[in-house]
């Protein structure tokens, strides 16, 4: 029997699917998602979306319906999660940049708690917009799921900017038998602030722009980063400005792209921004970890808590669909838009 997920709840975008496939591989759930999408401009699966099912497919052995571009609808019946050596490619049926960071978000669960270690390279977009860039996957996300058990480790190989993207990353995951329980409810003091200021095959003084005009915003509010200029390995043309935040007991991330006709004065003062929204609140967490850390928190031994910056509709929604899978009691305090304290307790 099929758990039917309603993939225009909520938040309504691609969050529900890939959290949707991760515990249902993980939980051998067989699982009916309608309305993907659906309020979209243009709505259904995507190539980032179907190489997201495929790749679950793949892990998986799952019997498959409706894994085709703008499909609506999917059933997936997975059987068992095998490990080993794959290679998903986001422009495999279409021409794409879409992110390889949002492809590895579902199947880097169910193979941490497999029996086999896997290795994965993905094809793609590296850094594009409406997705965690790399550099966050790697600095930010994959730091504190090391902290509950998981063991992951990322390379770069090329990076891949909007439209062309021709990226190339490599995942290897090594399993683990359980995963810890997380609680961060204060990050302490910061101690250390440092950047990228990143060109692919564009001249190296926008990237210099980039570094100037954050050393002179941060420097106003007394922040002294180091930051390190970076020419990346591309077939494409991109800019991309990066802070790393690290605390006592938690990280935090930043960043902006380039775009034509966005001046590079720009990229550094929304990922700055961003920073100091952050350094104003006394949260552990920042906005785009909380909803990636809800579904391993919720198979943790234990309970867990953390603080927000700010309570997404993001977090609120991946809250649901791991709700819909697990007779899990998650308590949010605060209100959407604003800080606040999520506590997961795991039946």
């Amino acid at each position: 029997m099929y758990l039917q997920i309603d993939g225009n709840y909520g938040e309504g975008g691609g969050q529900i699917l890939r959290t949707t496939l991760s515990l249902s591989c993980l939980l051998k759930k067989p699982v009916e998602i309608i309305n993907i999408r659906k309020g979209r401009k243009i709505p259904g699966l995507q190539p980032q979306h179907l190489a997201s099912v495929n790749a679950c497919k793949s892990i998986s052995e799952a019997e498959v319906e409706g894994n085709k571009l703008q499909s609506l609808t999917l059933k997936f019946s997975p059987q068992k999660i095998k490990g080993g050596d794959f290679t998903f490619n986001v422009a495999e049926e279409k021409r794409s940049a879409g992110s390889t960071s949002l492809i590895l978000q579902a199947p880097f669960l169910p193979l941490s708690l497999s029996d086999q270690i896997s290795e994965l390279t993905l094809l793609g977009g590296t850094h594009v917009p409406w997705s965690p860039p790399f550099d966050y996957l790697k600095e930010i996300f994959l730091p504190m799921v090391r902290k509950i058990g998981c063991q992951i480790e990322l390379q770069i190989k090329k990076w891949g900017w909007y439209p062309k993207g021709g990226g190339e990353i490599h995942c290897m995951i090594h399993p683990v038998e359980k995963l810890a329980s997380l609680n961060l409810t204060e990050r302490g003091r910061l101690l250390n602030l440092t950047g990228i200021s990143v060109v692919s095959n564009l001249p190296t003084p926008i990237a210099e722009r980039q570094k100037n005009q954050a050393l002179k915003i941060l420097k106003e509010k007394d922040f002294s980063p180091e930051i390190k200029i970076v020419q990346a390995p591309s077939i494409g043309q991109g800019t991309f400005f990066f802070l790393k935040a690290e605390f006592e007991n938690s990280v935090a991330g930043f960043g902006a792209l380039g775009e034509i006709g966005k001046r590079a004065e720009k990229v550094a003062e929304e990922a700055c921004q961003e920073f100091l929204e952050f350094i104003e609140t006394k949260a552990a967490i920042d906005p785009h970890l909380s909803d990636q850390l809800v579904p391993y928190l919720a198979l943790a031994d234990g309970q867990s808590s953390f603080t927000v910056s700010r309570i997404s509709q993001h977090l609120l929604t991946n809250i649901w669909v791991v709700q819909q899978f697990l007779p899990t009691k998650i308590t949010v305090e605060g209100k959407e838009g604003s800080e606040g304290k999520v506590i997961i307790t795991p039946s």
